[in-house]
């Protein structure tokens, strides 16, 4: 599509968001309920879409992709009249007599940028949110997940017009003419370098964004863990979407007395998982393309390799593998993994294990296994990371109760349920002041006795 193409849709979603239209709170819920019948209606197309983008199986499919987004919905259409609403606040007693309230407004046009990796609820979560907030929305997929992209691309057209929501799909120059426009907001998940992109051109409009990037998001053990548990949750966090997570462990920070315990347990739940062969395991995922495959052939070190290391070129397909004795400045750790690899270092103290995450930037996520309440404490108080789980992995991100989202260079803001609402809708401050009355106070002459009235009322 070309950037005149881009900026006609532009234009039509301007004038008709201008219409009020979008604006009632019924309007936005027929529109959900449209979204969500379509949805339905195309989960047999999205199951094989996914299944050829990415290999994930229809279990995967759905409990990943499509059932969440169903559940972001369903959650949106149930708690909607509420978000919508003003809400009355306190009045200082300075302002008699006046009424003063929150009043939720949408920001507008906004541009919905989205990843490959989960392509259906990556795309879809933020739509439901900006939607329920009264914009209207330009979506954008990532081109490395074409089959998708073209089924979201036909969700979308059944239930609304251009005008209203639209799909663009297309390369780095239907990025670039996006990004060229000038949006109400913008709303990006993707990679670090790319994010500085957005943020640099959102700045020419000053266009609030918010930005769920990624990181090396540490999975920490201590020697309190129940170890076969422990393992079992690892395996499906990291190897989960062949490790193409933004929230997947991105590497374990091992008590040095456990390390070999728990490698073993690793070792032997990925053959539970995944079976002798993961490379014919039909539910096992693939490489979302031969660019990345390469690049993460490139960061294993088969001196340093314990589990896996095969790989099919045909498939796209690399087992789940385990190095140990790893340090940070081996390839594996430079940046973001987002693959079936898993590096194992090792700590001696709980202190040494903070200081190691405090010294790298702020991942999205961090995961600690640990009986000892006193420890997890320690964790919470003086990591920073965007979100994460206690004895578990990844699963904070699967609920419309919590927002998710980064801190630092992992991101801005967050979203899902009431946090999404709030990302794509400006909170407009109201006093509503009466006529029937007008205290003198703070107008001019001014007089020792205003002054003492304005020091007891703004004491």
């Amino acid at each position: 599509m070309t950037e005149q193409e881009i900026q006609i849709i532009l234009e039509k979603q301007r004038k008709y968001f201008a219409t009020g239209q979008t604006i009632p709170v019924s309007y936005r819920l027929e529109m959900l309920k449209k979204l969500k019948e379509s949805i339905i209606k195309h989960e047999s197309d999205l199951n094989e879409a996914l299944q050829k983008d990415l290999g994930k199986s229809r279990m995967e499919s759905y409990m990943c992709e499509v059932g969440l987004t169903l559940s972001e919905l369903t959650w949106m259409q149930k708690h909607l009249k509420g978000l919508a609403k003003e809400k009355r606040v306190p009045t200082p007693l300075a302002q008699f007599a006046a009424r003063s309230f929150q009043s939720p407004a949408p920001y507008g046009t906004v541009l919905i940028m989205s990843p490959w990796n989960y392509p259906v609820p990556l795309t879809l979560d933020p739509l439901i949110d900006a939607i329920a907030a009264g914009n209207t929305v330009v979506v954008k997929p990532s081109a490395y997940a074409p089959a998708t992209s073209t089924v979201m691309k036909q969700i979308l057209e059944d239930c609304f017009p251009q005008k209203y929501v639209a799909l663009i799909t297309g390369g780095r120059a239907e990025n670039q003419a996006l990004l060229h426009q000038r949006f109400d907001k913008i709303f990006f998940t993707g990679g670090k370098t790319v994010g500085k992109e957005v943020l640099r051109h959102a700045a020419e409009y000053l266009t609030p964004v918010t930005l769920e990037l990624g990181g090396k998001s540490p999975c920490i053990v201590d020697h309190t863990a129940k170890i076969p548990l422990t393992a079992k949750r690892i395996v499906f966090g990291k190897y989960l979407n062949c490790g193409q997570t933004c929230v997947a462990p991105d590497y374990i920070l091992c008590d040095r007395r456990i390390c070999q315990d728990l490698i073993e347990a690793i070792k032997k739940e990925i053959r539970i998982q995944f079976g002798k062969n993961p490379l014919k395991n039909p539910d096992y995922g693939k490489i979302i393309n031969e660019k990345h495959f390469q690049r993460l052939l490139g960061l294993i070190q088969k001196d340093k390799l314990v589990c896996g290391g095969q790989s099919d070129s045909s498939a796209l397909r690399i087992a789940p593998s385990v190095m140990r004795d790893v340090t940070w400045e081996d390839a594996v750790m430079e940046d973001e993994i987002f693959g079936p690899i898993l590096p194992v270092l090792t700590y001696d103290s709980l202190d040494e294990a903070i200081r190691t995450v405090e010294s790298h930037p702020h991942p999205l996520a961090l995961y600690f296994f640990s009986e000892d309440k006193a420890a997890q404490k320690k964790i919470l108080d003086l990591c920073h990371f965007g979100g994460g789980c206690i004895n578990d992995t990844i699963i904070h991100l699967a609920t419309s109760a919590m927002p998710f989202g980064g801190v630092g260079e992992s991101g801005m803001g967050g979203y899902h349920g009431k946090s999404g609402f709030d990302t794509f809708t400006h909170t407009r401050s109201i006093v509503d002041k009466k006529t029937w009355m007008d205290l003198s106070i703070r107008y001019q002459k001014y007089t020792r006795l205003k002054e003492k009235m304005l020091r007891l009322f703004l004491r």
